[in-house]
């Protein structure tokens, strides 16, 4: 017996309007949907426009905050050690008192802010002058947490030139006069990654200004910025 042949049914390419009218219509369309998937862009480039400094003509600032950019077993990646680098070169200038390092420390196995102080200790920077906020999960939350939390008015961010924007926008809408350090970084496969993702990330990033959720974890207010600060005078 012959098996049944089982019927494949075939794809159907979209059919584009045939009418001067309806093409007009779908180029409309096309470019409105580009036009809002920029906007969160152009809102960051209009935000911090004036912002942006290096670690040699950023204005002194009090604390510096450095954003968590993950671990390669337990020590800090080459990334997150470029924007520490960055934070300990300020200290030793001194154009930043303390730094507040803030990322992920949501399991007992992972623990930036802690990789994050070491890697501080040991290029220059005194452990009292190192704060830790170990529930910066993503940037919103650290900034919202910098400004809540540790009481920080006005900062230096530290991060990435891809990310620098977006820390920046959201420190701003937290509440934090800040100045951003973009750090320079290898051009590679994690570098334009980070650039793709930031077109994403941005949507978010306008959403978390309009409606300012609250952070993953919120918790009671620290002294320790003010104690760090107290002890560097």
């Amino acid at each position: 017996m012959r098996r049944p042949r089982l019927r494949v049914p075939k794809l159907r390419r979209p059919r584009l309007p045939r009418t001067r009218a309806g093409q007009r219509r779908l180029v409309q369309a096309v470019m409105a949907g580009c036009v809002l998937a920029l906007l969160p862009s152009t809102w960051m480039y209009v935000v911090t426009g004036d912002r942006l400094r290096t670690t040699a003509d950023v204005p002194r600032t009090e604390v510096a905050v450095v954003f968590g950019a993950g671990l390669w077993d337990g020590e800090p990646s080459p990334y997150l050690a470029n924007r520490l680098d960055a934070a300990a070169k300020l200290y030793r200038a001194g154009r930043v008192e303390v730094v507040l390092v803030t990322g992920d420390n949501s399991r007992k196995d992972y623990d930036e802010p802690d990789a994050m102080r070491t890697y501080l200790t040991k290029h220059g920077v005194p452990d009292a002058r190192i704060v830790s906020d170990y529930a910066g999960f993503d940037t919103w939350d650290s900034c919202v947490r910098a400004k809540k939390i540790f009481g920080v008015d006005r900062a230096v961010l530290i991060s990435q030139g891809f990310h620098i924007r977006r820390a920046v926008a959201l420190c701003e809408a937290a509440g934090v006069t800040s100045y951003g350090v973009g750090v320079d970084a290898k051009h590679d496969v994690t570098w334009y990654y980070g650039g793709a993702r930031e077109v994403l990330a941005a949507g978010k990033a306008a959403l978390d200004a309009v409606f300012e959720p609250d952070p993953r974890f919120l918790g009671a207010k620290e002294p320790g910025v003010s104690r760090a600060l107290a002890d560097a005078r």
